[in-house]
Order: C-alpha cells, then sequence, then structure tokens
C-alpha cells in the first residue's frame, strides 16, 4: 500500500518524482523520499516523516537535480512511520531501492545478511531486497543481481532499483504487486499507478506477474518470469492529467460524492439496448456462462464486500439463483464446497487489492464455472486475469474512503442480477421495468445530493460524539455497514452496524442519550418491523437519526430526526439510501476537523495482506 515512481530522462526528473508522489499520496501518507544520482555519480536522497508536502518543503530549500531517480510514499507495514524506516533505502552508498508490498521472509534474510557483515538502518523489510542486490552484484552484471537477489524473496514485490556505477540503468520488477512503465520520447518512467504520471505520459506498459524491466533512456527490455524476453503491450490512457483537481470542492471525498449521478450514469452507458440488458458488457462469452450458472460465490473486502452483500439479496430475489457472500482473506484461507455451475464473482476498486487477487487465483484453481471481475480499473491483475469483466466506469477515486465506486459496483451488480435472471426466464416485461429502475437512478441521486445541508445540520449533533450504531433491515442492512464504515474511517467515532430485529439479543445495552443511532427506512415490506425496532431505542432515551421515504410516515419528534430523502421505494433503494449516509459521515468528519482524504492508518489501495 505505497506508492512508488521512478523515472530516466535527459532532463532533471525531480520534479516529475515529486508530482508523482503528490498524485500516489492516496496510497500511503506516513512518510516520503527521493532519491536520484547527480552529475558527480553520487546518490542524494531526502526523507521525511509525514506527507509529500513536507518532503516538497525539505526540497524547496536543498533542491535534488539528476537525470535518473526513485521516490516513494510510504504507509507503514514493518517499522513505525520514522525517517529510518522511509524509502528510498540505500545500501553501501551504491544501490538504491523503492519498494511495495511485503517480504514475508525478510526476518530470515535480515540474519544472514547480519552474519555477512551488513548493518542494518531500519526496521523494514525492504532493505533485505537493497541488500541483497548489492550482495548479488559481486562483480556481476546490475541486471544479473536483481534476477538473483529476487529469487530470494517471498512475499509481494513491485521495486524500482538504481546503481551509482550504471547511472543510466533503472531496473523494475513486479510479483504481487502492480507497476506501469509510462513511456515517452527519449525516457521513460516508473510508477504503482498511471495516474502517478499522466503529466509526462499517455502511453504505458504494464508489467505482468514475474516481469522484470531493464530500462534506460532509449531502451526497454522486459523479461518475463522465466527470464525471457517478451514484448508487452503499449496503452494509450484515456485520461487527463487534470483529473486529481478538486474541481473547486474542499476534499476529494466531495467531490467524488458529487460525481456519482454522472459516475452512474458512465457506468450504465452501453449497457442497456432496448430496454434489454447487454450481454456483452461482461465480456464476449457472458451468455453461454450465464446460461449455466446454478449459484454464486462473490468475494470482495472492505466498501467492496458490502456491495456483495446487496448483490445476494438481489439475486436470490429477482433471480432465483443462491448466492454466498465472503471476505476475501477468508475465503482464501478455508476449505471451501464448491457447487457445479457456481460463477465466481470477485470486486475490487482498484483491481490490485491483495486479498481479493489471491482469493481469485485460488478460484481458477477450485472448479468455478467461471470468474467475473467487477472492477474500476482496465488494465488491473484482477480484469487481466478473469475470464468475465465488468468495467464500472467511475473514473479515479482519490479519496481514501470509497464513494463512486461502492455506488457502481451496485450499478454493475444489478445489471450482473438481470443478466442471470433472463437465464432463468425473467419475462421481457420485468427486464424493462428493471431497466427503468436502472435508469431512472442518476436523476434521484442528484436529487438526493440536494438536501446536503440538511445533513451538514445534522451531522453538528455528532461534534462530541464517541460511538454510534447504524441500523437497517434487508438490503438496507449492508447499507447501514457501509454507512457505519464510512464514519468510523474517516471521523474515527467508533460506529457499528446491526440488523434492526437484532437490537434485544445485545446490542441495546448500549443505547442511552450519548449513543446515536442512525436508521434507514424505505417503504418496504418490513417498514413496520422497523419502527417497532426504532421504538425501542427511543424507550431507552437513544436519539434517532432516520432516513426514509416520505410515504413511510416517519416525522420528525422529540429525540427523532427525520430526513425524508425519496419519494418511493423499489430495488435502487441500497443505492439512493447509501448517498445520505456518506454526506453524514462527511460533515461528521469535518466538525471534527480529521484528515478526510488521508485519514489516519489506512491507504486507497490495499495491496498487502
Amino acid at each position: 500500500m505505497c506508492g512508488i515512481v521512478g523515472a530516466v530522462a535527459q532532463r532533471d526528473v525531480s520534479p516529475i518524482l515529486l508530482e508523482g508522489l503528490k498524485r500516489l499520496e492516496y496510497r500511503g501518507y506516513d512518510s516520503a523520499g527521493v532519491a536520484v544520482i547527480d552529475e558527480n555519480r553520487s546518490l542524494q536522497r531526502t526523507r521525511v516523516q509525514g506527507k509529500v508536502g513536507q518532503l516538497a518543503d525539505m526540497l524547496d530549500t536543498n533542491p535534488l537535480d539528476g537525470h535518473i531517480g526513485i521516490a516513494h510514499t510510504r504507509w507503514a507495514t514493518h517499522g513505525k512511520p520514522d525517517v529510518k524506516n522511509a524509502h528510498p533505502h540505500i545500501c553501501k552508498d551504491t544501490i538504491a531501492l523503492v519498494h511495495n508490498g511485503i517480504i514475508e521472509n525478510h526476518e530470515s534474510l535480515r540474519k544472514q545478511q547480519q552474519q555477512s557483515g551488513f548493518e542494518i538502518h531500519s526496521e523494514t523489510d525492504t532493505e533485505v531486497i537493497v541488500n541483497a542486490i548489492y550482495a548479488c552484484l559481486d562483480g556481476k552484471d546490475f541486471l544479473q543481481a536483481v534476477f538473483n537477489a529476487t529469487e530470494q524473496l517471498e512475499g509481494a514485490y513491485a521495486i524500482g532499483v538504481i546503481n551509482v556505477n550504471e547511472p543510466e540503468r533503472l531496473i523494475a520488477a513486479r510479483k504481487g504487486s502492480p507497476l506501469v512503465i509510462g513511456v515517452g520520447i527519449g525516457e521513460y518512467f516508473i510508477a504503482s499507478d498511471v495516474f502517478a504520471l499522466l503529466p509526462v505520459t499517455q502511453q504505458f506498459i504494464f508489467l505482468e506477474e514475474g516481469d522484470i524491466a531493464d530500462i534506460t533512456r532509449d531502451k526497454l527490455i522486459i523479461y518475463d518470469a522465466d527470464r525471457r524476453v517478451v514484448d508487452r503491450k503499449i496503452n494509450i490512457s484515456e485520461l487527463s492529467a487534470d483529473v486529481a483537481d478538486k474541481s473547486g470542492y474542499r476534499h476529494y471525498m466531495l467531490k467524488e460524492i458529487f460525481s456519482q449521478p454522472e459516475a452512474i450514469a458512465a457506468s450504465i452507458e452501453g449497457r442497456i439496448h432496448d430496454d434489454k440488458v447487454a450481454l456483452d458488457a461482461f465480456g464476449e462469452n457472458a451468455e453461454k456462462v450465464f446460461s449455466q450458472v446454478k449459484s454464486v460465490k462473490i468475494v470482495a473486502c472492505g466498501t467492496s464486500y458490502h456491495a456483495g452483500l446487496i448483490a445476494s439479496y438481489w439475486l436470490e430475489e429477482i433471480a432465483d439463483i443462491p448466492c454466498n457472500v465472503e471476505i476475501a482473506s477468508e475465503f482464501r484461507y478455508r476449505k471451501s464446497v464448491i457447487q457445479e455451475g457456481t460463477l465466481f464473482v470477485s470486486i475490487s476498486q482498484s483491481g490490485e487489492t491483495a486479498d481479493t487477487l489471491a482469493a481469485l487465483y485460488l478460484a481458477k484453481q477450485s472448479g468455478f464455472l467461471s470468474t467475473l471481475a467487477i472492477c474500476n480499473v482496465a488494465e488491473s491483475s484482477l480484469t487481466r486475469d478473469s475470464d468475465l469483466v465488468f468495467l464500472t466506469n467511475a473514473g479515479p477515486e482519490i479519496g481514501v474512503a470509497s464513494t463512486k465506486a461502492f455506488t457502481t459496483q451496485l450499478v454493475g451488480l444489478f445489471l450482473l442480477v438481470v443478466a442471470l435472471a433472463k437465464s432463468q426466464d425473467l419475462s421481457e416485461q420485468a427486464e424493462s421495468d428493471y431497466v427503468k429502475q436502472l435508469m431512472s437512478l442518476p436523476g434521484r441521486a442528484n436529487h438526493i445530493l440536494q438536501y446536503k445541508e440538511a445533513i451538514e445540520t445534522m451531522a453538528s449533533d455528532f461534534s462530541d460524539k464517541h460511538h454510534a450504531l447504524f441500523l437497517g433491515r434487508g438490503s438496507l442492512l449492508p447499507v447501514a455497514m457501509e454507512g457505519a464504515l464510512k464514519l468510523k474511517e474517516i471521523s474515527y467515532i467508533h460506529a457499528e452496524a446491526y440488523a434492526a430485529g437484532e437490537l434485544k439479543h445485545g446490542p441495546l445495552a448500549l443505547v442511552d442519550a450519548d449513543m446515536p443511532v442512525i436508521a434507514v427506512a424505505p417503504n418496504d415490506h418490513l417498514l413496520e418491523k422497523l419502527k417497532s425496532n426504532l421504538q425501542e431505542v427511543r424507550a431507552r432515551g437513544g436519539k434517532l437519526y432516520v432516513f426514509a421515504d416520505k410515504h413511510s410516515q416517519m416525522d420528525s419528534s422529540e429525540g427523532v430526526q427525520t430526513l425524508q430523502i425519496s419519494n418511493e421505494y423499489d430495488y435502487m433503494a441500497p443505492i439512493l439510501y447509501t448517498i445520505p449516509l456518506q454526506l453524514l459521515a462527511y460533515y461528521v468528519a469535518v466538525i471534527k476537523g480529521a484528515d478526510i482524504d488521508q485519514p489516519r492508518n489506512l491507504a486507497k489501495s490495499v495491496t498487502v495482506e
């Protein structure tokens, strides 16, 4: 969950490296650093504990100048956030390296290196890599040293390495962590994400598992896992360099919340024809695969897991297909019984989530009918390695707390549900009705965003709160879970979600005047049950904040704030009721003065276990 950037060019690369780090800071912001080889063939390095802005300030005072360099922004795994643990790491003033991933055998390697006379300067697993490369040099070619050193590593890595003795050569390697090469004119770049390099190029090569790239200003050679020279396709990105602009919003998260109507529309576009779901939106073989599906297994992490839970309600109610949803980190480490005809669905914003990828690789060996990825990144590992793919087309999401990625995942999942229902003899009229609900979604989402001022006012009640309880029933229970996750992620209020019917089985013991209770109350068949549950809260002195339909006959009263956000209930309710909970979390975090886009201890792309 770190961000790496590297460059070799005829110009000074320091500004490129720094801008790349700014664009990758969503991947980690505990510490940052940059190293270049200057014109005297000397390694120059600057590191800071803290954010990239602090690194930029230091470089303003003491600039670095070089035509080759590497840079890093860190999310701490091994070793606390500290300058000594910040990347780049250097060995013997000769080799400098940046790393994203986790080296699982770092302890044994560290002991071997100490016995061989290496001094250990940090608490990180990364330092053993740079030491291993230096040890493997021993008169050998730089590239061969990297080959030999990486063979010692167990775990995941994306690395960029430079050597003062070959000051025009950058070597990059990946195994289990993403890495992309940017192609310029007489220059090359590396990064964890194309987003870092958009100001300097639109041409990218995505390294595949086990690849090692030998890069100079005018030459690129890529070796595969078997050390054979291979050609990798150059992809042209359609993203613009100004995609990182906040467009006048105070935070990326707020911008992304308000971009949801547009993102949802983009996710639907081209997937509907004549009021019918286009099966080719999932891939060329989707129709054949879907006709054989007898059950669905959904695997994901975090917010994406909540999307999967909602989809499970849709699948069983609309398509009559049994569905099981699991957290990826649990699925991959337990024995599963796989029913014949089971479609494996993985969900990830980035497509690089380590546990989700590992679950996919396990699924491909385990006898599933086929694999389908629902993802926001076209060239991610998840999309490349899945049989079928649905791209959510949400556009880059910079805020660590996911918003538009979640709602567009739900769009893709609803389309999948309807597509599978068609193989279960769904009538044309029913399909048309579902499609019309989906097509109404951008306008209805935009309508809910108009309640921002009322939600901001509601948020002021949370300024002195330390705990919150979210309640929902049916397909709105995962919405409550997502609302609780958002609040805890960015405001640091401890928040939990429960099925409202479970109040009497434990959570009710926590309810008092200092425990706000947030409920989502659409006008569905469970509304009256939910009302009874909410009365249990009021009877214990708890204060209620209720998001409801206008026809739910729930009004504000003493101890109850009700915001009527929707005119009618249909299958779009989970998506629509998510939006006010996102806004509530955002405005509570603003009031508390939290770092909303970069909450403590978290990072956007979870590329480690």
